[in-house]
């Protein structure tokens, strides 16, 4: 068969990835014949590995072989033990930095978006009403459809409205210590960037996420909050909550687009329902415009604990300085010993779905999604939902899951999220567009008006990573200009906003 029935990532591998369907007998490479059938972007064995043999991929062993393998034989994840969690303590740092003059130079300088007195630009002109509790939700939800019919049509400059509801706020240890991160997401997404620095408060009254746990006391004032039982009855809450929002829609629609430099551009990189592509393809491409992104001033986040455990040593390697590793590290540990308290490991991550394209296990997994960083040095880790002080590249500690995660990302303030998979998702999310990039050409075949780029022809060879970086580099900019949108933001694909609660709930 062809040149790219199989794909080999380092030198050193003893697997390879199947770029399509292949039938026992194929001749994949020159003097391997396969045993098995290999599924579309699983792994076929380069050479005999004997029970207990590593694994490698990417260079790194995957796991350890149960019984002995032979060469050309179907490698899943039934055939492998998982190795042991690599440690965080005494990591080098700073031996992989990149110089910024080796980065990608940026094929363009300027984007289009919404200045903030403070923090990045916005890439929307919304109004965000934020809920203090999940009881006010309905009530907001109502109200928000009402606003969109009889407000918005009177400003044209406003992009929308967004009611910021989540499962918080009531019910919950508010003094727990893990408390301060669902109340730090909700303190940030009352000030997103896309937001334009209007606040909007709903409230229930009876609820233990007070006013002033999310906002300084001068900022309690009636035109910021309003509590829904001092309000007799449903239409003077309805009318009292269209007031507000039309005081507020009358200073957002004074708001616009101006040319700015990549510098006020925060962006989020995700992926989520991955395959064994994905490290090939899509998020490499993504990591091309990442870096592109980083020289050109701007900050990009990368996120999911669990998808970079096992490559610690390789981000602590890029963190710039000792304090930055410091961070990574305590941050890996706090989840290690959440992931221990809850009676599982970091294995418990990979879904049905990840192991039917190909990923044999976390490892696997960790070591493909690592690649949507790209190479730029780490200048800053945080917490779930912290914003930035830095630009450059950052690791945002969150977990995997793609409906936590994204909204965790946008509390932290981004403009705008690069989404990469393998199997599939119509994820989205209201506050900040998503781009939809897919690693396989099949993927975008079946979802054609689904997702936006595929990285495809990377694996085919038509495309290097580099052209599909640029690509996506392009559509980074026109999304966060408003120049293009989505298909998410098309069909108003929005999932709900599940922010991260590891606190006890009472």
């Amino acid at each position: 068969m062809g040149k790219n029935d199989l794909i080999k990532i380092k030198d050193i591998d003893n697997v390879a990835v199947a770029v399509r369907d292949l039938k026992a007998g194929t001749q994949a490479m020159p003097g391997l014949t396969l045993l098995d059938d290999i599924p579309q972007a699983h792994k076929a064995a380069l050479a005999d590995i004997p029970a207990g043999g590593a694994v490698i991929r990417y260079g790194v062993a995957l796991g350890y072989a149960k019984a002995d393998i032979k060469k050309g034989q179907w490698i899943n994840e039934h055939m492998l033990d998982l190795p042991k969690s690599p440690s965080v303590e005494n990591l080098e740092y700073g031996t992989n930095l990149v110089p910024m003059e080796e980065l990608p130079v940026p094929v363009r300088d300027t984007w289009l978006g919404y200045r903030n007195e403070n923090g990045p630009a916005g890439s929307r002109n919304l109004l965000g009403i934020v809920t203090t509790v999940q009881c006010a939700a309905g009530v907001l939800k109502v109200a928000v459809e009402a606003i969109k019919k009889k407000l918005l049509p009177k400003y044209p400059n406003v992009d929308g409205v967004v009611a910021v509801t989540h499962p918080y706020g009531c019910g919950v240890a508010i003094n727990a210590p893990m408390a301060e991160i669902p109340i730090r997401a909700v303190t940030n997404l009352i000030r997103h960037p896309n937001f334009g620095g209007e606040i909007m408060v709903v409230g229930l009254g009876c609820e233990k996420l007070t006013y002033d746990k999310v906002l300084p006391q001068e900022d309690i004032t009636p035109e910021n909050v309003l509590t829904l039982q001092d309000c007799p009855g449903h239409d003077a809450m309805m009318e009292a909550i269209l007031k507000m929002a039309d005081k507020k829609l009358q200073k957002l629609n004074q708001r616009k687009r101006e040319e700015l430099p990549l510098s006020e551009l925060l962006i989020g990189m995700q992926c989520g329902g991955s395959d064994a592509f994905s490290g090939i393809t899509a998020n490499p491409s993504a990591g091309y415009a990442a870096d592109m992104l980083v020289r050109g001033g701007a900050t990009v986040m990368f996120s999911e604990v669990t998808e970079v455990r096992d490559g610690v040593a390789m981000l602590a390697a890029r963190c710039v300085d000792a304090q930055v590793r410091d961070r990574l590290a305590q941050e890996m540990k706090w989840y290690d010993d959440y992931l221990e308290a809850g009676g599982v490991d970091r294995d418990a991550n990979p879904t049905p779905g990840n192991k039917k394209g190909g990923l044999a296990n976390i490892v696997e997994k960790a070591m493909g999604s690592i690649a949507k960083s790209g190479t730029s040095p780490i200048v800053e880790v945080l917490s779930p939902a912290q914003k930035p002080s830095s630009h450059g590249l950052i690791y945002a500690a969150t977990p995997a899951s793609d409906i936590v995660c994204g909204p965790s990302q946008v509390a932290s303030g981004i403009g705008l999220q690069v989404f990469m998979t393998g199997r599939g998702t119509p994820y989205g999310l209201e506050i900040s567009p998503v781009i939809k990039v897919c690693s396989r050409n099949e993927m975008k075949e079946h979802w054609f008006d689904m997702i936006d780029i595929s990285a495809g022809d990377v694996a085919t060879g038509k495309a290097t990573i580099a052209d599909v970086g640029t690509e996506i580099f392009h559509m980074i900019l026109d999304v966060a200009s408003g120049l293009k949108k989505p298909y998410s933001d098309q069909y108003g694909f929005h999932n709900d906003l599940c922010i991260f609660n590891p606190a006890p709930i009472t």
